[in-house]
């Protein structure tokens, strides 16, 4: 198996959608999807050019958010205090011309103060329900882990399911739906580790990490004077998002990538360093993130180095270790990490017309051309 090639950066913030032309011999899914697939080039790159204003320096944990917010996913920004964790999170919400809501999530936060509360009125003699927070299309989670398990949990019904029972009613939320939530390093004090259940309702986790000197050099130049988040506009909106998750979920998927990627999650259920693999709604969400990182590398079909480029940040955070391996400071990335090196890449990936593409070729700009050699298809 030959190593994987860098993960296709986000595209061109500049261009308005023509930059696409290079891969439209491929077999469509659909109708024009050189079209979708320029609609969707074009949104992300005003998104990231606009989360890109707050957050500097990093655009691959930027592509990862895009990534989860296309494949109805929620993201996890774990990190120690100052790097910019919510700032992520309230760039890309307000990037999105749809409704937000934010939880500063505290020791003594409740439930209900997540998903609403039911009240008596008198006029009516009824109890009437009021919505929580959580009622939005973005909901920005500040610190997660600061509340209690009890009060985390609520949060678990609304992400698997989308909806919130309360009183024995429930209420459906509104599309799209994504959950960003930030959470400090579980030593730092006054924290609540997540329990498994809840970190595996979490599509990705990213760390932001300090940035690097003339990334911050960059900062205090533009950021010191003034809030980067006040000045940030809506530069698309929910019906626009909801129509390329929709494109998203028709990017093709063949069976020898399909199997690659059970394949990949199920070898985390047999490492002796972890005592709890990775879940089959990983495997879901694996390739799911793997469409979504597909569209944006200008494809509509996935092949193996998308799910190499989004294995990490969906992966990792799901696993657990041994006390052995915790106390060899083994870490659950470096065990995903060997596990790409180790499981066999398919040896031919299926075109969406159903046909294998033995050879593929890497175009200049990074998005693959059909019909070429390439490492992973020999």
């Amino acid at each position: 198996m030959t190593p994987s090639t860098q993960p296709a950066a986000l595209p061109e913030h500049s261009f308005g959608g023509g930059g696409l032309n290079h891969v439209n011999n491929t077999a469509p899914v659909h109708s024009r999807p050189d079209e979708v697939l320029a609609e969707l080039h074009a949104v992300v790159g005003r998104i990231a050019a606009n989360v890109e204003k707050v957050i500097v320096g990093k655009p691959d944990v930027v592509r990862i958010a895009i990534v989860t917010l296309l494949a109805e996913g929620h993201l996890l920004v774990e990190d120690v205090p100052g790097v910019g964790k919510t700032s992520l999170a309230k760039a890309l919400a307000r990037s999105i011309d749809c409704s937000v809501s934010r939880i500063q999530f505290t020791p003594d936060l409740l439930p209900s103060d997540i998903t609403g509360v039911s009240i008596y009125n008198r006029q009516d003699n009824d109890f009437v329900f009021r919505p929580g927070p959580v009622f939005a299309n973005i909901v920005v989670g500040d610190e997660i882990n600061r509340a209690s398990p009890k009060t985390q949990s609520a949060l678990l019904e609304c992400m698997e399911e989308h909806q919130v029972t309360v009183d024995g009613n429930t209420y459906p939320l509104s599309s799209p739906f994504m959950v960003i939530a930030t959470q400090n390093p579980i030593e730092m004090e006054g924290t609540y580790a997540l329990p498994e259940a809840q970190r595996d309702r979490f599509t990705a986790r990213v760390s932001i990490g300090y940035p690097d000197p003339q990334a911050e050099l960059a900062m205090v130049d533009e950021h010191a004077g003034n809030d980067p988040l006040a000045d940030l506009r809506p530069v698309s909106d929910a019906d626009t998002v909801l129509k390329l998750v929709h494109a998203v979920r028709r990017v093709h998927l063949s069976p020898e990538v399909r199997r690659y990627a059970v394949e990949l999650v199920s070898a985390t259920r047999r490492l002796p360093e972890l005592r709890l693999g990775a879940s089959p709604r990983s495997t879901l969400q694996l390739v799911r993130a793997a469409r979504a990182q597909a569209a944006l590398a200008g494809r509509d079909f996935v092949v193996p180095d998308d799910i190499h480029a989004v294995a990490v940040p969906v992966l990792a955070h799901r696993l657990v270790l041994t006390a052995e391996a915790q106390a060899a400071r083994r870490s659950a990335a470096d065990l995903v990490r060997n596990l790409l090196q180790r499981v066999p890449v398919p040896q031919a990936a299926l075109d969406p017309s159903g046909q294998f593409l033995q050879n593929v070729q890497r175009h200049p700009g990074g998005h693959p051309v059909p019909g070429h050699g390439d490492g992973h298809h020999r």
